[in-house]
């Protein structure tokens, strides 16, 4: 028995050995940021930055962006975007940062199918936008839909009970009706982020306000109709878009970067898959000792 605790004991303070090995090799990759020995490995001079999907987080794109601007030997960027937008803080989040890199390098927004709404407004601050004729664009102007289900729970017997600092904290409650109230709660909500849109449409552009918000309707244009509105700038794919970086960055031969792709770290998923490893492996040793202990051997007499 003693045999088989000291056995036990050494996976346990090995699987810990492990795993400071572990948590240390990742604390360093996670503050990694420098691309040293990416550069060393032949860096390019043309960083590219991903914006795909619905924009529900800026996060990443941002470490991205900023990450970019910060190395010296990336003289340009390319902002490729492949997203129907999303959530108003992440694309503005993007906006700003997009902004920032800009006023240092060039930018180029290539779009691929579709850039629209938050995925058109995270492209506004580039140095040039270049879309293909077919991609979908535009679409700016906001959104918030509020659902109702007061009938259904009437139909399963199902209550809500509310209590509220205020009668607008409640706006937009599904299980009761939708009030005359909760519609201008919601209606100066949208009526002052679409403003925001239209201004920074508008400033990025070069438009007049009125001429934007006689386009800004919410309907979506092709990349063709999008240019003849001034709301890009060229018509091309991502080649076109690299060859626009090239030469607005004075760039002889263009070298692709991407960002490197750092995992994520948490303390507290490390821990517990720490945990989770260490409990496996305890119980795995145990296990083949019992079974090995249970084990009968018969012999013909």
């Amino acid at each position: 028995m003693e045999k088989r605790t000291a056995v036990v004991l050494v996976v346990i303070f090995g699987g810990l050995v492990v795993a400071l090995l572990s948590f240390s090799l990742l604390a360093l990759a996670a503050m990694e940021r420098g691309g040293g020995f990416l550069a060393l490995a032949g860096f390019g001079n043309v960083g590219v930055v991903e914006v795909k999907g619905p924009i529900v987080d800026s996060e990443s794109v941002v470490e991205d962006l900023t990450y970019f601007r910060e190395q010296p030997q990336v003289r340009a960027v390319i902002l490729r975007i492949d997203s129907p937008g999303g959530s108003v803080g992440p694309s503005q989040e993007i906006f700003a940062e997009v902004r920032r890199l800009a006023g240092e390098k060039v930018v180029v927004a290539s779009m691929g199918a579709v850039a629209a709404s938050g995925g058109y407004y995270v492209a506004l601050p580039a140095t040039r936008i270049v879309a293909n004729p077919g991609t979908i664009t535009g679409s700016i102007g906001v959104i918030t839909q509020v659902p109702n289900v007061e009938e259904l729970a009437e139909k399963i017997g199902f209550r809500m009970n509310v209590v509220a600092s205020g009668p607008s904290k409640d706006a937009g409650n599904p299980f009761r009706p939708f009030t005359e109230e909760d519609r201008r709660v919601f209606r100066d909500l949208i009526d002052d982020v679409y403003r925001q849109f239209v201004e920074d449409v508008a400033q990025s552009r070069n438009l007049p306000v009125d001429e934007v918000r006689r386009i800004a309707d919410g309907r979506v244009y092709t990349g063709a109709q999008a240019k003849a509105l001034g709301l890009v700038d060229e018509l091309g794919n991502f080649n076109d878009a690299l060859d626009l970086a090239a030469e607005l960055a004075g760039i002889d031969e263009p070298k692709l970067a991407y960002p490197p792709r750092t995992p994520r770290f948490r303390l507290s998923d490390f821990l517990a898959e720490g945990a989770r490893s260490l409990v496996r492996n305890a119980f795995g040793e145990l296990r083949e000792q019992l079974r090995e202990s249970a084990a009968v051997e018969y012999r013909l007499p």
